[in-house]
């Protein structure tokens, strides 16, 4: 699945979520905690056809009223009922930057060896 990912990161312009299964769910919140890293500042976009994606909103807009998600990281979804909105939504979207997120340069090899971190349990 990585592999698929790199390959489509290296290669899109924008992101589009059809209606799906796991793999898709895994997918866009992968590529989407990307953008609120700044790892990338693609457009990503959910084709909510039939409303398929109206409850993963919801809960999105839930963890923004709850404060666990801030509402600039939110912005990073778009998503409507039409493949040509969405396609109009896309072209003319604009990064809002998370201002809690930290600048952290992810464009060299250098920089992602600084960010090892020790994740070892310790008693």
């Amino acid at each position: 699945m990585s592999e698929q990912l790199n390959t489509m990161f290296n290669h899109a312009d924008a992101f589009i979520a059809l209606p799906g299964g796991l793999g898709t769910l895994e997918e866009i919140f992968h590529i989407s905690s990307w953008t609120q890293l700044h790892i990338h500042h693609k457009p990503i976009g959910l084709l909510n056809f039939n409303g398929f994606y109206d409850n993963l909103l919801s809960f999105l807009d839930h963890a923004v009223e709850q404060e666990f998600l801030t509402s600039s990281a939110r912005q990073i979804i778009i998503s409507t009922a039409t493949a040509e909105q969405l396609i109009d939504q896309l072209h003319f979207f604009i990064p809002v930057l998370d201002p809690s997120m930290s600048r952290i340069n992810w464009s060299t090899i250098e920089s992602c060896k600084k960010l090892r971190l020790d994740l070892s349990l310790r008693l």
